[in-house]
């Protein structure tokens, strides 16, 4: 790399491991928040909710605005909105004022997350160094969802709750003016009016989405606001699909949505972070309740993963270059599931207890990185420029969802292990029965997802295109290359 794609390459990442750390490092401090700000224990869920809906509704909406107005502004724009709502976060006095500052970094997230991948995937082309790129990119992103916990709890106990916002005032400021300063912009060539239908039904069908699979674990599966939200969810998202068939500028292409890589790409990336997050789920009941850790010492826990995410995000370039993307994808979500089933025998005594949660936890950060860099390069490969912006849309759009899909389920199926509650408590006995059920469940269903891959899931070929954002690309080349002419593709 040069060192003007060094720089690039390291603004878009410290922008995703900023984002990645703000969905898990409130999860320790919220008993505290919910005592000084007086939340109650029925809208206190609202803090983690109200980032995870209108991060995942409104995703992809922003990520094809990118491709048309500009991914450098978007990114612009994202990251002043994070630094101003986390500022105000860390000042809020009353819960409505912390819920609004949390609607408005989880639209920063909408907006950042997208087009810094687009940024990212068009800066580096197709090949050794856009996996390179990717791979750091998932080592950052698992380890910020790892460290996040550590994190959290650290500035909890050390100072206060406040910090968990604050935090990411100078970080962001820095980020801003080194982006505006290093990053070059990147646009599709040909300006298409953006799909006003299709935006609206797919992103109030992704919000419903959301509303449902969170309701869900406060209210069941069975009550009318989850029943009501999901099917509402179905009938807008079969609605929006209905839309791109005819629609003259489509927010997603069919053709992009029915591309093979696209899609299996993408299932890839909904298996391996939804069941990921559901593992994290599981571990953290079982070492509060099981072995009766403190949250701080069962954050300190999670640092493993964060390293294995790490070191898994260092070599996963150079296995995919060997064995290909799709194999190292298929090996990835392997790893994990046999990872996870292994957690079926934990027990109470708590030294076999740690051993177990640090290796595992190490071995499935390690696996949840390949699957992660791997679906990544798969679901934005043979996808032009112009439309990266979507194609890193959709992945990212996969992430938020899948969060908000593992939890839920796995939680439903640990209950059913739980037996008579006290005080409205699971027995120390009930929640071991029940997280080792949800393991066993989990482990199973990414083996049955890496086995599907495995047989449908074509080699994604690369596509040749001129690289929109050239000047990141090679500082030394011109913006337009006469022997690579580009044609904008015909939609549908």
């Amino acid at each position: 790399m040069t060192g003007k794609q060094k720089a690039v390459l390291a603004v878009l990442l410290g922008a995703q491991f900023m984002f990645a750390l703000d969905f898990s490092i409130l999860t320790v401090a919220l008993p505290r928040l919910q005592n000084e700000l007086g939340f109650g224990l029925d809208t206190v869920q609202w803090v983690i909710t109200a980032f995870a809906l209108t991060a995942a509704g409104f995703m992809l909406m922003f990520g094809r605005i990118g491709d048309l107005i500009g991914r450098k502004v978007l990114f612009l724009t994202g990251m002043a909105l994070l630094t101003a709502s986390s500022l105000v976060g860390g000042f809020a006095t009353t819960p409505l004022v912390l819920v609004i500052a949390r609607v408005a970094q989880g639209l920063a997230t909408a907006i950042v997350v997208p087009s810094g991948m687009a940024l990212l995937t068009t800066s580096f082309p197709e090949g050794p160094l856009r996996t390179r790129a990717l791979g750091l990119n998932g080592a950052l992103l698992s380890l910020g969802f790892g460290s996040g916990a550590v994190l959290g709890g650290v500035l909890t106990d050390v100072w206060s709750w406040r910090w968990t916002f604050l935090i990411n005032v100078p970080v962001g400021a820095v980020l801003l003016v080194a982006a505006a300063v290093l990053i070059v912009e990147s646009r599709a060539v040909e300006r298409l009016p953006l799909d006003v239908p299709g935006t609206a039904t797919v992103t109030v069908g992704l919000l419903a989405l959301v509303w449902g699979l969170t309701g869900a674990e406060r209210h069941g599966w069975t009550s009318p606001d989850t029943v009501i939200s999901l099917t509402a969810a179905i009938i807008l998202l079969i609605a929006f699909y209905a839309i791109e068939l005819r629609a003259s500028a489509p927010l997603a292409p069919v053709r992009v949505l029915r591309s093979n890589a696209v899609r299996w790409g993408n299932l890839g990336g909904l298996i391996t972070f939804s069941m990921e997050s559901a593992v994290a789920f599981l571990l953290t009941l079982y070492m509060q309740q099981v072995l009766a850790l403190t949250p701080m010492q069962a954050g300190l826990m999670f640092g493993c993963l964060g390293i294995g995410a790490f070191l898994g995000g260092t070599i996963t370039s150079t296995i995919i270059e060997r064995i290909g993307a799709k194999r190292t994808l298929v090996c990835g979500l392997l790893v994990q599931a046999a990872n996870t089933v292994v957690l079926v025998w934990l027990t109470e005594t708590v030294l076999v207890g740690v051993v177990m949660v640090l290796v595992t936890s190490f071995i499935g950060g390690l696996g949840h990185v390949l699957a992660i860099v791997s679906y990544t390069v798969v679901a934005t490969s043979g996808i032009p420029d112009h439309e990266q912006g979507l194609a890193t849309g959709l992945a990212t759009m996969t992430q938020q969802v899948a969060f908000t899909v593992g939890i839920p389920v796995m939680s439903t199926i640990a209950a059913t292990q739980y037996g008579p509650l006290q005080d409205g408590v699971a027995t120390r006995d009930g929640v071991l029965a029940g997280t080792t059920l949800g393991f066993l469940i989990d482990g199973l269903i990414i083996l049955v997802g890496a086995l599907a891959i495995s047989a449908f899931l074509r080699a994604p070929q690369p596509t040749i295109t001129a690289a929109s954002n050239a000047d990141n690309l090679a500082p030394l080349r011109p913006r337009t290359d006469p022997s690579t002419p580009r044609e904008p593709m015909k939609e549908n």
